[in-house]
């Protein structure tokens, strides 16, 4: 089964022979024939719905349909990896402090949920191994390596959770990993050299040249950019470079419509219902 997304400018009808036509707030549609396959990924889960990172937002996001839940990890004190996007659990937690400052056990005594709505009051900060024991197998992956240059081991410790869940076989592609620290996807890549990689772009990299394409393209399958950068000739050089495109973060059905055409192949959005499925049967 493969998947056709569509980014629209307001809700979506279905009809029990495909997707009808789609009509914005100003008039526009979309129609049929430029409809697209694309990747809905949803950013540290639905995090427009439900407390980023946490296994109420993933959970939304598989119950949205999407076809990735994207996931930051870290590591604690004592050498747990644990799901959590700051460096500091200040943010999204009632704690302080730096998270590998933190062990397991005075992590996971926070309120990961209470700040975004009192509904999720008594969320907890998922550990890696609770998020694939949960979603393996049910939607997509894709892991984030969040500054991985303050934990020294990350990569060998993610790799060998994946291993020991065979998660690492050849042509897995509902296991990606990606980060900004370039130099530690070489370094999974070494020791996950059948799964797919990403390399995460801010916006200096705006004038990224075909020949530094070509270069991440050695260990990278994914260039995933800041959506601010993102031209029809990015994503051709990136296409042309061998390599797939998920721009991030979509907050918005206008942003998600822009990059839809500009022929990204996925989206990373904290709200997985701007991109609608339509699934049809593989030709």
């Amino acid at each position: 089964m493969m998947t056709i997304l569509t980014a629209s400018l307001a809700m979506t009808s279905f009809t029990g022979s495909g997707l009808a036509a789609e009509h914005g707030e100003a008039g526009m549609m979309i129609p049929k024939q430029e409809q697209q396959e694309m990747v809905n990924i949803a950013h540290r889960g639905a995090s427009g719905h439900a407390p980023e990172n946490t296994m109420g937002a993933f959970q939304k996001g598989f119950e949205m349909k999407a076809d990735y839940i994207e996931i930051d990890v870290q590591m604690t004190k004592d050498g747990e990896l644990v799901v959590i996007h700051d460096t500091t659990v200040d943010r999204t937690t009632n704690g302080t402090g730096k998270v590998g400052d933190l062990t397991l056990e005075e992590i996971r005594q926070l309120d990961a949920g209470s700040w975004f709505s009192e509904a999720f009051t008594g969320e907890s900060v998922p550990t890696f191994e609770e998020v694939l024991a949960e979603f393996h197998g049910k939607v997509g992956i894709l892991v984030e390596l969040k500054a991985p240059e303050l934990y020294t081991g990350v990569e060998e410790k993610v790799a060998d959770a994946l291993i020991d869940r065979n998660m690492n076989t050849p042509n897995n592609n509902k296991i990606i990993i990606q980060s900004f620290n370039h130099e530690s996807m070489k370094k999974s890549k070494e020791l996950l050299p059948n799964l797919s990689h990403g390399v995460l772009i801010g916006g200096s990299w705006a004038d990224v040249t075909e020949e530094q394409l070509a270069q991440f393209a050695t260990y990278a399958d994914y260039f995933n950019p800041t959506m601010k950068i993102v031209t029809d000739e990015l994503v051709s050089n990136v296409h042309e470079a061998g390599m797939d495109i998920y721009p991030y973060t979509s907050r918005s059905s206008e942003q998600a419509l822009r990059l839809f055409d500009l022929n990204v192949d996925g989206i990373i959005t904290d709200y997985p219902e701007h991109i609608y499925t339509h699934p049809v049967k593989n030709s």
